[in-house]
């Protein structure tokens, strides 16, 4: 077996070598600021034109709908800073649910505390997923914005994100998702199936770079900007492009969006193991939905343990993993999805293995192999 097995691709994928080999001219001699008047300025304008003319076609959007941003976090604040802060004056009532990514999270945190919104945070049922009864249910007059992953991060759950947004478009609210675990994973026709007014994209999570992605904004919606000192991306993220990792990005959407890169006719044949392996462990339980969920995601939780010990015993073995959650200062915090979905005291003992394209299925059976072990020492050594 190879020393390291990579189970980690839901926090990041490898730069795949032909995206990295398109970046490469915007390393080197296209290196002009896009914002300059002079020619080297206009050869990179018209390059970055061409980026987003091309990203607009993989969404189906126009391209004055793409906002090029660093990634799915500043998508996501720019999203739901930008929407709460030009609809304040209609309403003050925002919807997201409990089960979000922390980037989304956090801005509604945010503008609770700071800013005089109200923040309404759906529940979840034991399999993650959030109920379309208890959005109809949420909303009342003052709602002016409702935010729901597309799917989940942490425990791969699939969210009716479709229908979620037909009912925000039907009442007239602004509707956000952040659909960065489905890009490049879940069949995509064009950004209107989500039936979204703002979607979050990540190009690292697909194997383009990381410090990349993009925010679609549906027209004629133009949200407050979060960063100021310039006109850049039609005054709505002053900046100078990052315009190698634009190129990556709108290369890997090409590549790897529209025929997804994580292909279920390969993935499922090796994660099925995995979970039958993880039943017939002592005190593991899988978490999330067998049905609605990312092909290339097992999450479960281990009584007697917690994360920590557990990933140390995987990465002793060579296997990288992850427990869904953000890691500060050493320590790991308790999935709040976890708990969100109903066990509260496992929350502490979440892994995720998350495979891909390069996933074999001899990784699968060593990891089968040395998992009840790595288990067994973790609950002896609490």
């Amino acid at each position: 077996m190879p020393r390291t097995i990579y189970f980690d691709y839901n926090a990041t994928t490898p730069l795949d070598p032909a995206v990295r080999d398109a970046m490469l001219p915007f390393l080197g001699e296209i290196w002009g600021n896009p914002s300059s008047v002079h020619q080297v300025g206009r050869q990179a304008r018209a390059l970055l034109d061409e980026a987003r003319e091309r990203a607009a076609k993989v969404l189906g959007s126009k391209p004055s709908e793409i906002v090029f941003t660093s990634g799915g976090t500043e998508g996501n604040n720019l999203a739901i800073f930008g929407a709460a802060r030009l609809l304040k004056p209609k309403g003050r009532h925002m919807i997201t649910s409990t089960i979000e990514h922390h980037a989304v999270l956090h801005c509604f945190d945010y503008l609770e505390k700071k800013e005089g919104f109200e923040v309404t945070r759906l529940p979840v049922n034991s399999e993650g997923r959030v109920s379309v009864d208890s959005l109809k249910k949420a909303i009342r007059p003052g709602t002016i914005l409702v935010s729901i992953m597309a799917a989940n991060n942490e425990i791969g759950t699939i969210q009716p994100v479709s229908e979620l947004g037909a009912i925000c478009r039907e009442r007239g609210i602004i509707f956000h998702t952040d659909a960065v675990q489905w890009f490049g994973k879940l069949r995509f026709e064009t950004v209107g199936q989500f039936n979204a007014d703002l979607v979050s994209v990540c190009a690292h999570k697909f194997h383009g770079p990381k410090g990349a992605g993009l925010l679609y904004v549906k027209s004629p919606l133009h949200p407050d900007p979060i960063a100021f000192g310039g006109g850049h991306e039609n005054e709505r993220r002053a900046g100078t492009e990052n315009l190698a990792g634009i190129i990556g990005l709108v290369e890997a959407m090409e590549r790897f969006v529209v025929d997804p890169v994580f292909k279920e006719k390969h993935l499922k044949p090796l994660v099925q193991p995995l979970i039958d392996c993880i039943a017939n462990i002592s005190g593991a339980e899988f978490v999330g939905s067998r049905e609605q969920r990312l092909a290339n995601t097992v999450s479960f939780v281990v009584k007697g343990t917690d994360s920590i010990v557990l990933l140390g015993g995987l990465d002793i073995e060579g296997i990288c993993a992850s427990s869904g959650s953000a890691c500060s200062a050493g320590s790991l915090e308790p999935s709040h999805v976890v708990a969100a979905s109903g066990r509260p005291d496992a929350a502490n003992a979440l892994i995720r293995f998350s495979l891909g394209r390069d996933s074999t299925a001899e990784e699968v059976r060593f990891t089968c192999q040395v998992l009840p072990g790595v288990i067994g020492r973790a609950q002896l050594g609490q």
